[in-house]
């Protein structure tokens, strides 16, 4: 039973790093641009939701409202004004410019809140457990695992059901026809950037419920999102999910094992995926 416990407990871990990872995938998909303050901004939306549920008193779930909004707010304006002046042929502009702007909200983190780790409170929420047979699973990673699911099929749907999604796949596939068709690419782009950007806030809350979090923490959650993007496929969205329960998965397994192994299983878990499958398991399927 210890082993099923860990591949259960693994599987729902994978929810969290899915989320992590969906913005990561989405943008990557309609601009190809790879965000190095990714995990920074996970962090910045986890510290968002302190201060909105300190502020306002709100329970951290209802936090979403006010977060989520917000951080689209951000990636909007920060697409507009900032990203969309580095994209090209070149990939080291947009690299240097994120890399650039994680320094910025690590240290203006550290300058807002101190380098005292926080943590939100979600009362009874975090402690509260079903049984599954002899298994005890949490409710909150039951929580996670489940809005992983629906924002991963919304994105879905978004992508290939409505008009957004529409002019995200024209801009993807061809930028210049696209512009010829009427499509404004700065404006689709500054579109992506917030959606993903609110996805970003569902999973910087789901953290900072989980566990204590702080201005450094953002280079550990880019690594987890990256790997579960490049496990499953860059660009697939389904696939993105598949990488993070792989991901987590490996790393709960790794832990029942040895305690310190629960890191080194999962980054040998993707390494060994990377050798195999240098696509992803599941590579972006255009349609």
């Amino acid at each position: 039973m210890e082993w099923i416990n860990a591949i259960l407990q693994g599987t729902l871990l994978g929810g969290l790093y899915a989320l992590f990872a969906a913005g990561l995938s989405l943008i990557f998909g309609v601009m190809r641009l790879v965000n190095i303050a990714h995990g920074d901004l996970i962090v910045l939306a986890a510290y968002l939701g302190l201060t909105t549920t300190v502020m306002l008193g709100l329970h951290p779930l209802v936090a979403l409202i006010v977060v989520v909004p917000a951080m689209a707010g951000i990636g909007y304006v920060l697409q507009r004004a900032v990203l969309n002046q580095t994209l090209g042929d070149d990939i080291l502009p947009p690299l240097l410019v994120t890399f650039g702007l994680s320094v910025i909200i690590q240290n203006a983190l550290l300058e807002g809140y101190s380098a005292d780790p926080q943590k939100l409170d979600a009362g009874a929420l975090e402690t509260a457990s079903i049984a599954l047979g002899p298994l005890a699973v949490g409710v909150l990673p039951l929580l996670t695992f489940a809005i992983a699911v629906a924002v991963i099929a919304g994105l879905q749907w978004t992508f290939y059901r409505t008009a957004l999604g529409r002019a995200f796949r024209a801009v993807s596939d061809n930028q210049d026809i696209a512009q010829l068709m009427g499509l404004n690419k700065r404006h689709v782009f500054g579109q992506a950037m917030a959606l993903a950007l609110a996805v970003t806030a569902v999973a910087g809350l789901l953290l900072g419920i989980r566990t204590s979090f702080d201005p450094s923490i953002g280079g550990g959650r880019l690594i987890f999102g990256f790997e579960a993007v490049i496990i499953g496929g860059l660009g697939n969205l389904w696939g993105t999910l598949a990488g993070g329960i792989i991901l987590g998965v490996a790393q709960t397994l790794g832990a029942a094992i040895n305690p310190g192994w629960q890191l080194l299983a999962g980054h040998l878990a993707f390494l060994i995926v990377l050798a195999v499958r240098p696509n992803g398991l599941f590579p972006r399927i255009s349609g």
